[in-house]
């Protein structure tokens, strides 16, 4: 695996801006730096992964820790879970403690021919896409091929203006993904903007809060995988490092927050 930093594609909204705009596009970036941009998770924060998508890929994961490892189900089952705990993600562990081909395992664990059938399409997610003001960008530990895939079956891909993977969140030769607090600080370095001006919407309590350690402002959406989440990832009421609570995320734009982002972003144009 190469050390140098992988920059996501162009598409993804990372660019390294010019040095020296002339006096139009510097105006247009000047206006954009007032406007918010949502990081928006995927599973479970734009769409329902429970029913039909987790149980297949924690199904594949298991198995490849079966293969590569050399445990029973049962052992691999719950060593995969255990490295999700401890690292964030079930790679990272299998990444330090294992030397695991990291593609090989993102392409093994999401096999999805028939993704389009699985995803829930919530016709509301559209709208309210259209209506938060600013630039909007998922932010997945999932692999590219897969998080396309599902922005496409949802319908929301063109309404989006880039998206990074897992793949993406790379750099000084390793693997940083949510909740790295490295990669929060690369990511809103590429972006150019205050934190302030950056949201995460996120399920995952753990996400959250590393984010909002970079002062990154933050929503946390509870209601798609509430029943299924283990204790440890309940958040307790108060819990710092969440400013937002909804249940669903398209109750996000009736928010204070969106709304005064909104308003802040109109002023700015």
């Amino acid at each position: 695996m190469s050390a140098r930093p992988r920059r996501p594609a162009r598409s993804a909204g990372f660019a390294p801006a010019p040095r020296r705009l002339p006096g139009a596009e510097r105006a247009h970036a000047c206006a954009d730096a007032d406007r918010p941009v949502w990081l928006l998770d995927l599973d479970n924060t734009l769409h329902d992964a429970l029913p039909a998508i987790m149980p297949r890929i924690n199904r594949a994961m298991t198995g490849y820790v079966m293969r590569r490892v050399g445990l029973d189900e049962a052992a691999a089952s719950a060593l995969r879970v255990d490295y999700w705990r401890r690292y964030g993600a079930t790679l990272l562990g299998l990444l330090r403690h294992h030397a695991v081909d990291p593609h090989e395992f993102l392409r093994d664990t999401h096999p999805f021919p028939d993704l389009h059938r699985l995803v829930r399409r919530d016709v509301r997610l559209a709208h309210l896409l259209r209506r938060l003001p600013g630039r909007k960008i998922v932010v997945t530990n999932a692999p590219g091929a897969y998080a396309r895939g599902v922005l496409t079956a949802l319908g929301v891909a063109p309404l989006l203006d880039g998206t990074i993977a897992i793949e993406d969140m790379t750099f000084a030769g390793r693997w940083r993904p949510k909740p790295s607090r490295p990669m929060m600080r690369r990511l809103l370095a590429r972006l150019r903007l205050p934190a302030a001006r950056c949201v995460l919407v996120e399920d995952t309590v753990e996400n959250l809060r590393a984010a909002r350690h970079c002062g990154v402002r933050t929503v946390w959406v509870s209601g798609i995988a509430w029943r299924a989440r283990p204790a440890w990832q309940r958040p307790r009421r108060g819990q710092r490092g969440i400013d937002v609570h909804v249940r669903t995320v398209v109750q996000l734009a009736r928010t204070p927050l969106a709304r005064r982002l909104h308003g802040h972003s109109r002023r700015s144009e």
